[in-house]
């Protein structure tokens, strides 16, 4: 409760809102992240195998759609695709689209190794998180926080 001019006001703090929650568990995800891929891994950054990984699922995309999907912006992406280009892991070579000429990406089969690789790394950690949330909790949280994003997205005007 927050007091003003005599009147109580009953608002949700900032440490007890939901975007708060979000954050710390989004810090919390990133340096374990940081922490796995330092003790498992030299050869690829968190941010390289999040790219490789949906250029993986998504074949031929362009430096622009991959931004989008791993929420970065394009200059971002683009360092990390001439990064894996640079190391064999993918392959990009030219396209039209719309008449205009655009640069799409694709995995090699040294990357397809490296990602396989890691996967299975990771593995135990993925099966440990599943000990504690089941498929359903995983199903229910993705739509709340899609429900979420949905409201939010009709109050704050962002392009991701």
């Amino acid at each position: 409760m927050l007091k003003t001019n005599d009147q109580e006001l009953d608002i949700m703090h900032y440490t007890d809102s939901p975007s708060y929650e979000l954050e710390l568990t989004s810090k919390y995800c990133k340096a374990l992240l940081v922490q796995l891929f330092n003790q498992v891994c030299s050869e690829i950054t968190p941010e390289e195998f999040a790219a490789l990984d949906t250029i993986s699922c998504n074949r031929g995309l362009c430096q622009r759609d991959l931004a989008k999907l791993v929420l970065r912006d394009r200059a971002n992406t683009g360092r990390v695709l001439d990064s894996l280009e640079k190391k064999g892991f993918i392959k990009r070579y030219n396209d039209t689209k719309n008449n205009r000429l655009v640069r799409r990406a694709d995995i090699t089969e040294r990357g397809a190794a490296i990602l396989k690789e890691l996967t299975l790394r990771f593995q135990p950690i993925h099966e440990k998180m599943c000990k504690i949330f089941s498929n359903e909790d995983i199903m229910i949280l993705r739509a709340s926080l899609k429900k979420m994003r949905d409201a939010i997205s009709q109050i704050v005007d962002i392009h991701i």
